[in-house]
């Protein structure tokens, strides 16, 4: 191994990978020497890489302790523990008061520590101390739920775009009607100021702070104080316009319109003096997210232009949008649903966000992360996200990530992590490079399923991990392990290691959300039909000839429905096909099923289609009927078609139980 390769190995930074199984690729050279730079080592030339690496081992030689212990109750002391040279005295720093505690003999409390070490020859040392419950929150037994885009979903009372109030309504008509358990919702993190605002749900400002365009302005306490009742009805009347233009004029959703129209209301009832209640609430929600409050909504006033001073403004739009996520997950849980809503957190943020801009060291802003070339992408992915360092990261004790999980945990029955792979590793790619020249950056996996286990206990949620794609098994088994869920969506269900053949039920895994689309996938309809390679033929988006593509996908569909035949399922019509379908997942093991909304409907169109920027209206769509036709939320809860589905989903989770032999990963 040479001297670029050692010190890269130090730093968790790949100097090769493997796409597949047979074949091993070189990571070029300046690549890994551009990653080392971001995590500030200078690999620039031979002599600084010896001299980096020289440091390097002399830091290691000298370290009485690793930055960061990870201790699961009920498991041994760590390792490095028990390694401490004899006569090692040590000392333990709670969390929360700092409190000194007796040497650490038995399992510590569960929380974030200090501990401090000194050898009877005088060396010393500390590390974050992170005690860790075995397991994150069990699914309260099995259950099924729904998945929607919220901006997607529009009432006759939404400004536009899907909002709170709706997502409450959607609960209580899913929990009374269909027993569901759950709504699974896109990510509601703060989107980046200006306009156009980037419309994906996965590019957000900040991702520890909710986008207060989600706000239901009329459910406010404040609204029925403020005494210019003529210009809120003016308002709310500009946003019937916007929403008659999406439903019966064919308009896209217009995110940055839509804010316009509230931010207005909301200065309005910004105005509006706060009852003592009120206001005693408010500040102790400041209180509780104390300076990284603080932070961003001082930058959001110098985002938007405002006056330093109107920082509070912002920071009230934080309390609103907390209130109102809470209460969603009230109407859900009076409801009946023994989840709840279930929020979705992004892989990373923009590169000019909140949360890149007001935590300077934290993200390495000279890169971005993506995917390597696989099979899906021959060139390979780069999602525009500058990567969280994982040195920075042990280097604060995981404090960033803390933080973030404890915002977006506040009000949840569960927690969906995009592309879960990335606590233990993540494809950097420097800038200015294309996508197949990044590499692999590794993660302290145990620490950072340590913080995330600890705060999910914390809040009784449920965590489901995105694991889609190229997955290494030993992440799968640590996430089992742990207690997070899977995600298994069905036409990828199949036995890769034989004849690529569908799995039967019973061979699917346990532990994990079943699905039969995604929002970056077509709609079961659309793949039904094969409306999907249409699509993308429109667009130009086919690596293959247009009939090869149709012959395969028709005959990847034919294989599913042969499979729901031979097990009695009707597959006659398509609405019957969409059933049978979700009637084969509720015959999985699955702990939680869940139902893409769309499909309820007939609805062909991706919310997503990747690959594309301008050339598909991708996170602009409003939930619509087999012809197109938009719907509202009224209608969706009146539709037949929709009620068939989600009762009959009802009924096969009723009668489902787990079929004998059933794999647990």
């Amino acid at each position: 191994m040479d001297d670029l390769a050692r010190l890269a190995a130090l730093h968790g930074v790949a100097t090769s990978y493997q796409p597949s199984e047979d074949v091993t690729l070189r990571v070029p050279d300046a690549t890994v020497a551009a990653v080392l730079g971001q995590l500030g080592v200078d690999a620039a030339t031979p002599e600084s890489v010896r001299e980096a690496l020289a440091e390097a081992e002399r830091a290691r030689a000298r370290r009485l302790l690793p930055p960061v212990l990870v201790w699961w109750a009920g498991s041994e002391p760590p390792a490095a523990l028990a390694a401490l040279p004899p006569g090692t005295r040590t000392r333990l720093e709670l969390e929360g008061d700092g409190a000194a505690g007796a040497e650490p003999g038995g399992v510590p409390p569960l929380g974030v520590h200090r501990l401090h070490a000194e050898t009877p020859d005088g060396r010393s040392g500390a590390a974050t101390l992170i005690v860790a419950p075995e397991r994150a929150p069990a699914a309260p037994g099995r259950g099924h739920g729904l998945l929607v885009q919220l901006y997607s979903l529009l009432s006759e009372r939404s400004w536009g775009m899907g909002d709170l109030g709706d997502l409450a309504e959607l609960a209580r008509w899913a929990g009374r009607a269909h027993g569901a358990a759950f709504i699974q919702v896109n990510p509601l993190h703060a989107a980046v100021p200006g306009a156009p605002t980037d419309p994906s749900p996965y590019r957000p400002s900040s991702r520890r702070f909710p986008d207060p365009v989600h706000l239901r302005v009329e459910d406010l306490p404040e609204h029925a104080a403020c005494p210019d009742q003529e210009a809120l009805a003016r308002l709310a009347a500009r946003g019937g316009e916007l929403r008659r233009g999406v439903l019966e004029k064919g308009a896209l959703i217009d995110r940055d319109a839509v804010w316009a129209l509230k931010r207005t209301a909301l200065e309005l009832l910004y105005a509006v003096p706060r009852t003592p209640e009120r206001e005693a609430a408010y500040r102790e929600f400041c209180a509780e997210q104390g300076e990284p409050l603080d932070r961003h909504a001082a930058w959001c006033a110098a985002a938007t232009g405002d006056d330093p001073a109107r920082a509070d403004f912002h920071r009230w739009l934080v309390w609103l949008t907390d209130t109102q996520l809470a209460a969603a997950q009230r109407a859900a849980r009076e409801a009946g649903m023994a989840v709840g809503i279930v929020h979705d957190l992004a892989v990373g943020v923009h590169p000019a966000g909140s949360d890149v801009q007001t935590a300077p060291g934290v993200h390495a802003t000279g890169s971005t992360v993506g995917a390597p070339p696989d099979a899906f992408n021959a060139r390979g992915q780069d999602w525009g996200l500058p990567p969280l360092r994982p040195d920075a990261l042990a280097a604060s004790g995981y404090a960033p990530l803390r933080a973030l999980l404890r915002g977006v945990l506040r009000a949840t029955g569960a927690l969906r992590i995009d592309h879960v792979m990335g606590l233990f590793r993540l494809w950097w790619i420097p800038e200015g490079a294309p996508p197949a020249d990044g590499t692999y950056v590794a993660y302290d996996g145990e620490a950072m399923l340590a913080v995330l286990v600890l705060e999910a206990h914390r809040a009784g949620a449920l965590v489901i991990g995105e694991d889609l794609g190229t997955v290494e098994p030993r992440v799968r088994r640590a996430l089992a392990r742990r207690g997070v869920l899977g995600t298994s969506v069905l036409w990828f269900e199949r036995d890769w290691a034989g004849d690529g053949q569908p799995l039967a039920p019973a061979d699917w895994r346990a532990d994990c959300l079943a699905t039969a689309t995604t929002h970056d996938l077509p709609p079961t309809a659309a793949k039904l039909a094969g409306a999907h390679v249409e699509l993308r033929d429109r667009l130009g988006l086919l690596t293959r000839p247009l009939e090869q593509e149709r012959a395969q996908d028709a005959a990847d569909t034919a294989q599913w429905l042969d499979v729901l035949e031979d097990l009695g399922l009707d597959t006659k019509g398509e609405e019957a096909a969409v059933r049978a379908l979700y009637a084969f997942l509720l015959r999985t093991p699955a702990r939680l099923v869940g139902v893409w909304l769309p499909d309820a409907v007939g609805d062909r169109r991706p919310q997503n289609l990747p690959g594309t920027w301008d050339q598909y209206p991708n996170w602009r769509l409003p939930l619509a009927d087999a012809e197109g036709r938009p719907l509202t939320l009224e209608a969706l809860v009146a539709s037949r078609r929709a009620n068939a589905l989600l009762s009959a989903v009802r009924e096969g989770a009723c009668a489902r139980t787990a079929p004998p032999g059933a794999r647990a990963v």
